[in-house]
């Protein structure tokens, strides 16, 4: 697959992210994409990321993902990103507060026939949950 037809799969999940349509990530993910950074219970393939978005959109329903850098080769996208949203539901525990979250994040994904095959990862957890106001450390 071309260079632009991976960068199409991983703009339509920026797309489902920010919609909420997660039955996209049956077209971006392949069934067997192996996730290297995977959330805490997160499940196996494309329904693991299924579930993972959904917990996020349920706490922050206007979740939105804004791409900072993104570099490409034939089979890989690395990125540079931010999430943004409003904490209106639970999140790790933590009951909404209404605060508004802009956390950096990087992923780097292999792709094969135009899906992600791949991914490796990592968000700034620790930042999400001080903006919440939890106690950490």
């Amino acid at each position: 697959m071309s260079k632009q037809q991976n960068l199409a799969a991983n703009i339509k999940l920026g797309e489902a992210v920010a919609s909420g349509d997660f039955s996209i990530f049956d077209q971006v993910f392949a069934s067997d994409v192996v996730d290297h950074d995977p959330a805490p219970d997160q499940g196996s393939g494309p329904e693991g990321f299924k579930t993972f978005f959904t917990m996020m959109r349920t706490a922050f329903p206007d979740l939105n993902v804004s791409v900072d850098h993104l570099t490409q080769t034939e089979t890989d996208i690395a990125m540079a990103y931010t999430i943004h949203g409003t904490h209106k539901g639970i999140f790790a525990g933590i009951a909404p507060t209404g605060e508004t979250i802009a956390a950096r994040g990087m992923q780097i994904a292999r792709f094969e026939n135009g899906q992600i095959v791949e991914r490796w990862g990592s968000s700034d957890v620790l930042g999400i949950l001080t903006t919440l106001g939890a106690k950490v450390g």
